[in-house]
């Protein structure tokens, strides 16, 4: 009788691009050796719209709509790049009151934007909907706070090159107070449900890890990068708007993996309410919240400009060429879940299938703004 080495083909599996696993239009192409990952193709451009050339042909107060259709879970960090790259341009100065405003919406929305990770998160690594149930709690309040200012639920357009639309509610600085007040404990909540839960801690620790070196040859940025342990923000780093004023801490992993991305965006929500607190105590009571002598259409020098800021996903940068008239001659956005998403196959092969759909959920990806 011959002996024969039994032997197993690769297996392709489709995940998406329509797939409550990928949080948007997104397809990964998995190889597997029985229910090992050894090869991932992602597949992008399912939510292509062209948001950069639709804001080329846009004037610049129109363009700004574009940026929240873009980075649908955090508007405000959006508005706020796009809007301080063409005061750059221009060497616009914004009035200190809607600067402080501006970085109170922008740490709300990046809290709001995280808790809608962990909601998603807990459902990826298999507690259901209670994760779901009590983030969407906490981010209520924050979506009711943004509508009594702005109008809108979801696309704001609240921002204004040279500051904002129009002034914030009288009870703004009351209504802010109580949101942070229950925000914090809804942390707590949140913190108490998943940190020790023993299904996360097993589903999380030592999955899908990147070390400092390889976080930053990718690309990686924001939560991604500072869970390898690289204590890089750049609202430290490189301050802007009133940063430089406020005292914050920037947690860092130690393994770089799922479990620390997890920790660190839990962590950067107590320190966005620390964040909210101390502008809350320094924003002057009264004053302008826009810049004077603004004329309706703005027409910026001829010139380039690239700004960025620290965005929940990471540096999210918008690079802007005029040639003096009132549209951008080019815009282009650079997006941080593209680049995080890019070193999605060296986190996952040699993972488990399982595994899978938890490291792409640790990325947190808009897929609005991978593909725009």
């Amino acid at each position: 009788m011959i002996e024969r080495e039994l032997e197993t083909i690769d297996v392709h599996v489709n995940v998406g691009p329509q797939h409550p696993a990928t949080h948007g239009v997104f397809r990964m192409i998995l190889t597997v050796d029985g229910e090992v990952v050894v090869d991932l193709e992602p597949v992008i451009g399912y939510m292509h719209r062209g948001a950069e050339k639709l804001s080329e042909n846009c004037d610049y107060r129109q363009a700004l709509g574009y940026q929240d259709r873009t980075e649908y879970l955090a508007q405000f960090n959006a508005e706020q790049c796009y809007v301080m790259a063409v005061e750059k341009l221009m060497g616009l100065e914004v009035p200190e009151r809607a600067e402080y405003i501006r970085v109170i919406l922008c740490e709300l929305n990046r809290i709001a934007s995280h808790f809608m990770f962990m909601g998603a998160f807990g459902t990826d690594v298999g507690l259901f909907g209670t994760s779901f149930m009590y983030s969407f709690r906490e981010r209520e309040r924050i979506q009711d706070l943004f509508e009594e200012v702005s109008g809108d639920r979801l696309m704001y357009s609240y921002f204004r090159v040279g500051g904002l639309g129009w002034d914030v509610p009288e009870d703004f600085e009351e209504q802010t107070r109580y949101v942070v007040k229950e925000t914090r404990q809804g942390i707590a909540d949140v913190d108490g449900l998943l940190t020790n839960n023993e299904v996360l801690l097993v589903r999380s620790k030592g999955v899908g890890a990147m070390s400092a070196a390889d976080g930053i040859n990718w690309g990686l940025s924001g939560p991604m990068l500072r869970a390898s342990g690289v204590r890089h923000d750049l609202r430290r780093a490189e301050p802007y708007s009133i940063y430089d004023r406020l005292e914050f801490d920037i947690p860092v992993g130690e393994n770089g993996d799922v479990f620390d991305r997890y920790w660190v965006r839990l962590e950067e929500m107590r320190q966005s309410c620390r964040i909210v607190e101390q502008c809350l105590e320094q924003m002057p009571k009264d004053g302008p919240i826009i810049a004077p002598g603004l004329k309706r259409v703005i027409r910026p020098p001829a010139g380039e400009v690239y700004m960025r800021a620290e965005n929940p996903r990471g540096e999210y940068g918008v690079y802007i060429v005029s040639k003096g008239a009132d549209k951008p001659y080019r815009l282009k956005i650079r997006s941080p879940s593209f680049s995080n998403l890019s070193a999605l196959k060296a986190m996952t092969v040699g993972q488990y299938v399982a595994d899978a759909v938890v490291i792409l959920g640790s990325v947190d990806i808009v897929l609005c703004e991978v593909d725009r």
